[in-house]
């Protein structure tokens, strides 16, 4: 998810008040950080914090929302739950959700920006 990012390792490290060799231990999974370090994580690259956690059976989860249950239906209604996803596919759909994210940011971004350049060009054509 930092690499979705283009961020370096230390960025990471410094978004989250830390060594960069403390950081990279926890992503070669030499260290297990406790849940508020993961939560601290989570915030920092915007996801659910059930992102993050991954069982002792490498059942991988990515919540859609913060009110779904962990049941191991795929298909019921408003369940965005992917449960048994292997991780680099678990990767590329996290990308593909934080792309789509992006992109409405930029969108919104340009809208705004369009609403203040045409407001400059009625100045200026009020000035000549």
């Amino acid at each position: 998810m930092r690499k979705a990012r283009n961020w370096s390792q230390e960025e990471m490290a410094e978004k989250l008040n830390m060594s960069v060799n403390g950081y990279a231990k926890i992503e070669r999974g030499e260290t297990k950080p406790h849940i508020p370090k993961l939560k601290e994580i989570a915030d920092v690259l915007d996801v659910d914090l059930s992102v993050l956690l991954i069982n002792d059976k490498n059942v991988y989860l990515i919540s859609g929302d913060n009110n779904s249950n962990n049941s191991n239906s795929n298909n019921s209604a408003g369940n965005r739950n992917i449960i048994g996803t292997p991780p680099d596919v678990a990767f590329e759909i996290q990308k593909l959700q934080m792309t789509v994210s992006h992109k409405d940011e930029v969108i919104d971004f340009q809208k705004r920006e369009i609403e203040r350049l045409e407001e400059i060009i009625v100045l200026m054509k009020s000035v000549n």
